[in-house]
């Protein structure tokens, strides 16, 4: 536990993000060090909790207690029934928890769920989700999201938009700069001097020399072939129906996906309790859970802490990645 603890921000109050926080603690008090950004008063108290003054508090205390950094909320917490009072604290702990990365107080950041109409209601939150507010909060023009486990890594180049809106959002520049900052930060955080990326075509068997869609030959080639001639290590356009068999994923270190379901269909069949989602191209490591807030199971104690557990080792492993790559 040398290196900076993380920071895990408490999510939506009313959600399972503050009970999941404390069964992490439980699982993780003497693997490695997080700390908490929450309001003392919202948490459910099944655990040895202990407020904190500082990050660099936090390792002295996880074996006996989770640490918390305090941070006063205007609501209460109610389990499943979010407050829009909450909604400006919500926040402002994801913008602290950015802070202290950036600082270096923190070794990562690992968010737990938000609800974006709660943050809508109560503060006029006028980003998308967590993730574009987190690239707003770095001033990143474009962030890569990642879902990863022990089985898989995959990667959506478009995420939440319609099937029929895929085509045209696949431009050769969203491509190209979708695969740089994965292999750039498959050096940084996954300690991979030449990460192999494998890159799904759009159509079904990528569209077999344009006789089944030409995105595949026109758009999605011409880009992989000038990335190769950079040094990329570039398999692709691939034929998704054959990519992510048992003797397929031992041939690269991450799938570049067109679009949604075509990278997290996958992942989620692999291994969906342990999927972790890893924004990439951030000045600092971000992980997240890979549920909502659940508000339905919030408060009765059955909500699976696995995702969350992965999310705060995984961010752990990606800090000691980008350390000795800083070392070497």
């Amino acid at each position: 536990m040398n290196e900076a603890p993380i920071a895990l921000t408490c999510g939506e109050p009313a959600g399972v993000g503050l009970e999941l926080a404390e069964k992490a603690w439980s699982a993780l008090k003497d693997e490695l060090a997080f700390f908490l950004i929450a309001d003392p008063a919202h948490l459910p108290g099944s655990i040895p909790t202990q407020v904190i003054n500082s990050p660099e508090d936090a390792p002295s205390v996880m074996a006996n207690a989770l640490p918390v950094l305090a941070h006063s909320f205007d609501g209460k917490s109610v389990p499943g029934v979010p407050d829009a009072k909450n909604a400006q604290g919500v926040i402002d702990v994801i913008a602290s928890a950015v802070d202290l990365a950036i600082s270096g107080a923190a070794s990562a950041v690992c968010t737990s769920p938000i609800h974006k109409k709660a943050l809508k209601d109560g503060a006029e939150f006028p980003f998308p989700g967590h993730t574009e507010y987190l690239a707003h909060l770095a001033d990143v023009d474009q962030v890569v999201m990642m879902l990863a486990s022990d089985e898989l890594r995959v990667v959506p180049t478009t995420i939440h938009i319609a099937l029929k809106d895929v085509p045209e959002a696949l431009t050769p520049e969203l491509i190209k700069r979708t695969i740089e900052i994965t292999n750039t930060d498959m050096q940084r955080y996954f300690g991979l001097s030449l990460p192999r990326l494998a890159v799904a075509g759009l159509n079904p068997h990528a569209g077999e020399g344009g006789t089944m869609g030409v995105e595949d030959r026109d758009v999605i080639a011409p880009v992989l072939d000038r990335l190769r001639a950079d040094g990329f290590d570039l398999k692709g356009p691939m034929s998704a129906d054959t990519m992510f068999h048992a003797r397929a994923r031992q041939s690269y270190d991450a799938a570049i996906c067109m679009y949604h379901d075509q990278a997290l269909i996958p992942i989620k069949t692999l291994d969906f309790d342990r999927g972790v989602n890893v924004t990439l191209g951030l000045p600092f490591i971000r992980t997240s859970p890979d549920h909502g807030t659940a508000f339905d199971i919030a408060g009765k104690g059955l909500a699976n802490p696995t995702s969350t557990i992965e999310a705060l080792r995984m961010a752990a492993k990606m800090a000691r990645a980008r350390e000795k790559a800083v070392v070497t």
